[in-house]
């Protein structure tokens, strides 16, 4: 690599980036991370993996409220994310401030890809190494985003990110369409993460929502993931 690894500013002589590359392999090995978007509403989803016997998996978040009508699912560097997520929110209540209205969807993630782009051009600095999905309702319906290391967005009817998310995201193209309704789209969401998580249980899946109807962001309790995974578990021993 001739040192092209060793400085953000330095191209390769293929035009690459190599730290913006190991900061995409840092979002690759997170925990699996999906967001579905529907007639209905937006769902996010992440996985929690119980790292030590004593560690309290409720004192974990991996999915994040950023305004009333926007949530943030990140995957990679968890401390990245968090940094990110802290300048989403700051985003969203100054547009609030400055136009008395709440902020697009696409405005928010905008503005995360721009100061991640920043991170790739400067030296001294490091790329954040981790990718986020941004999910709302606004003023043009359902809208979902994913942000990617290097600082550039795409729209999304469905996506995933962290471990095994091919796995994830072969099964939403099979299953996946636009027309559900929120309770369908959350289940599609379980059975997804079903595939990667290590125990389908109610302690390792958190899951937000964001409606059409209300345009409200709403966590799921326990209480509703636990009726998602006993009817998944209830449909599955039915067809065995």
């Amino acid at each position: 690599m001739a040192g092209y690894d060793r400085a953000i500013t330095i191209f390769s002589p293929e035009g690459e980036l190599y730290q913006v590359r190991y900061a995409g392999e840092a979002v690759k090995r997170g925990w699996a991370t999906l967001g579905i978007k529907c007639k209905g509403g937006v769902v996010l989803a992440a996985e929690k993996r119980k790292m030590s016997p004593l560690i309290d998996l409720s004192s974990i978040d991996k999915v994040y409220m950023i305004d009333e009508h926007i949530g943030i699912a990140p995957s990679g560097l968890h401390a990245d994310a968090r940094i990110l997520i802290d300048y989403a929110r700051e985003q969203a209540q100054t547009y609030r401030l400055l136009f008395d209205e709440p902020a697009e969807v696409e405005y928010v993630t905008k503005k995360i890809s721009d100061l991640k782009q920043v991170y790739t051009q400067h030296g001294g600095v490091r790329p954040f190494g981790a990718a986020l999905i941004v999910g709302g309702v606004d003023s043009h319906g359902p809208m979902l985003f994913q942000t990617d290391p290097g600082g550039i967005y795409f729209g999304y009817y469905a996506t995933a990110l962290g471990n095994s998310s091919s796995a994830i995201l072969d099964y939403l193209e099979k299953n996946y369409t636009y027309d559900m309704d929120i309770g369908e789209c959350t289940k599609l969401a379980v059975k997804a993460l079903s595939l990667v998580v290590e125990s389908l249980e109610v302690d390792r899946i958190e899951m937000g929502t964001i409606e059409t109807a209300t345009k409200k962001y709403r966590k799921l309790n326990t209480d509703e993931i636990k009726a998602l995974i006993d009817k998944i578990k209830e449909e599955r021993g039915s067809t065995q």
